[in-house]
């Protein structure tokens, strides 16, 4: 199998690991809007992303993953204009047909629009489809979570679990993004939709270390383990006031990987984005020492085997 660095006539990594990259950007500002890379937000979770504010093309992604060898990679909507949802999954398309990457597509609808599945079915025009990401409404505070259930937009929003069954008709699976808060309101959907195969992004933003954060983010991870059609990519572990080590992020990680299990666990390296805190290499290094307990065969589930069955990516 080659990697995505011998098939672009790059030097392959001599060492490092192999891995399928199951939740990377790609964005082109000269000819895509991306509103939040547009208009810098100062109060956004990520702190100061000016950097991130120019383009990330898969040049860009080869030089930085070039430590480790890329077997395949998933390419997840990235805020595009969502006035022309489509243009974004036309243009990762015309990326994989000249690098041969990103190899899955996850792209965006809005669950809870009355155009729902006309976008969608735009969408699977693409042949690299295999889910979709749609944040639905959240609070922004553990304190405010009731002033927005059941609103339009949100996961009790009978609207938006309509256009939400919309995965299952069409055999997609859903990126699940929301804080930590609003995990066991997921996992009430994963139950009511046990044939849809859903992937926690980020681990649930474990944002708040205390012990009060802790125990909140740990019973929403349970409620998410406890859902057998519930996977969980191992990502974004910046914090907005502190660095990236081995240190901050062993138990989170630990924690996630024992509540799923190391088969229903994925790498993700969340490019560029992550890398306002740490390198690429320093990534996969890190995650690599937190895990160095697991069996070979389990870190290369981790790795790659899991993120290869669940976007169904042929190599």
């Amino acid at each position: 199998m080659k990697s995505i660095h011998e098939k672009n006539g790059l030097d392959a990594a001599s060492g490092g690991i192999t891995l399928i990259d199951a939740h990377h950007h790609l964005w082109n500002l000269d000819t895509h809007h991306y509103p939040w890379l547009k208009n810098y937000d100062p109060d956004s979770f990520l702190g100061d992303y000016t950097s991130l504010m120019q383009n990330y093309l898969p040049e860009d992604y080869a030089q930085d993953s070039s430590g480790h060898r890329i077997l395949a990679t998933v390419h997840c909507e990235a805020d595009h204009d969502y006035s022309d949802e489509v243009a974004e999954t036309r243009w990762v398309h015309q990326q994989a047909e000249r690098y041969g990457f990103p190899n899955a597509v996850v792209p965006h609808i809005w669950f809870h629009q009355d155009n729902s599945e006309e976008i969608l079915l735009g969408h699977l025009k693409f042949p690299l489809v295999r889910g979709i990401r749609s944040k639905p409404v959240t609070a922004p505070s553990p304190d405010q979570v009731a002033r927005v259930q059941g609103v339009s937009g949100s996961m009790q929003d009978d609207k938006w679990l309509s256009g939400f069954s919309l995965l299952e008709k069409y055999h997609l699976s859903w990126d699940l993004r929301v804080p930590f808060w609003h995990l066991e309101e997921a996992a009430e959907v994963a139950k009511a939709f046990p044939d849809t195969r859903i992937v926690l992004n980020h681990m649930g933003f474990p944002w708040d270390r205390s012990e009060n954060g802790l125990a909140i983010w740990r019973k929403g991870m349970q409620a998410l383990a406890d859902c057998p059609n519930v996977l969980v990519k191992v990502s974004e572990l910046g914090l907005k006031d502190r660095p990236w080590t081995v240190e901050c992020n062993r138990s989170v990680v630990l924690e996630t990987t024992e509540l799923f299990g190391m088969d229903r666990c994925m790498f993700a390296s969340n490019f560029p984005v992550a890398g306002l805190k740490i390198s690429y290499d320093q990534l996969v290094n890190n995650l690599a020492e937190i895990l160095d307990g697991y069996s070979s065969s389990q870190r290369e589930a981790f790795f790659w085997r899991n993120a290869k069955a669940f976007y169904r990516i042929e190599l």
